[in-house]
C-alpha cells in the first residue's frame, strides 16, 4: 500500500530525529525518554529510593529512566494496555487501566502503600476524530488523576501528558484542587507541532 504523504512527512522527520538517534544509542526504548529527563533536571522529581507508579508506560522508557534514578532501594510500577519486555527494577502489569480489575491488580502491586510519585504518558489510540481524541484523552488523564488522588502520598507530585484543547481549563482546575502547585511543561523533546503539554502537580494536599 502506498503512503500518504503524511505518513512520509512523519516518517521523514522520525528518521532524522536527534532524539531518535540519542535514544538508539542511549539504549532507551523511545525518544519520550528525553522528555522525562528534560523535566526531571528542572524539577527534581525523581530521587533514589522513591516509589514510582508508571501509568501507561508501554514500550517503557519512562519506566527505564525513573528505575535508573530511584536506584535498587526504589521501586515502579508500571502499568499499560500494551505488552513490555522485562526492565530490570519494574513490576509491570499488562491490562487495560480503564478496567477497575486491572486497577485493583495493580494496586496489589502497592501492598497499602502510598507512592513518592505518579508519572503519566498515556495517549488512546488516536481515530483520526479530534473532538473524539480530545475526549478519550482527557478521560485516561481523569483516570490518572483519581489514581493520584487514591495511591499518592500527602506532598507527592503527579505529571501527566494532556494535549490543549477541550478540557485543558478544566482539568488544571481539578489538579489545582488537589495540588499545592501546577505547573505546564513543554520540553525540548516534544515536537514544536504536537499539542501535548505536561502538567506537574506539587505537593498533593493532605
Amino acid at each position: 500500500m502506498a503512503r500518504t504523504k503524511s505518513s512520509n512527512a512523519w516518517l521523514q522527520e522520525h528518521v532524522n530525529d536527534h532524539y531518535v538517534h540519542q535514544a538508539q544509542k542511549d539504549g532507551y526504548r523511545a525518544r519520550a525518554a528525553y522528555k522525562l529527563l528534560e523535566i526531571n533536571d528542572k524539577d527534581r522529581l525523581i530521587k533514589p529510593g522513591m516509589w514510582v507508579a508508571d501509568l501507561g508506560a508501554a514500550p517503557g522508557s519512562w519506566s527505564q529512566v525513573a528505575a535508573q534514578l530511584v536506584g535498587r532501594q526504589g521501586r515502579v510500577f508500571a502499568l499499560d494496555i500494551l505488552e513490555m519486555p522485562f526492565i530490570p527494577g519494574v513490576d509491570f502489569i499488562q491490562g487495560d487501566f480503564r478496567e477497575e480489575s486491572v486497577l485493583a491488580q495493580y494496586a496489589a502491586l502497592l501492598d497499602g502503600r502510598e507512592v513518592d510519585l505518579v508519572i503519566c504518558d498515556i495517549a488512546p489510540n488516536i481515530s483520526g476524530n479530534a473532538v473524539t481524541d480530545q475526549a478519550r484523552s482527557f478521560y485516561l488523564c481523569e483516570l490518572a488523576l483519581e489514581f493520584a488522588r487514591d495511591h499518592l502520598k500527602p506532598g507527592g507530585d503527579f505529571l501527566v501528558k494532556v494535549f490543549q484543547g477541550s478540557g485543558y481549563n478544566e482539568y488544571i482546575a481539578e489538579m489545582r484542587a488537589t495540588f499545592t502547585q501546577v505547573l505546564s511543561r513543554k520540553p525540548k523533546a516534544s515536537r514544536d507541532r504536537s499539542t501535548e503539554m505536561y502538567l506537574l502537580g506539587k505537593q498533593k494536599k493532605g
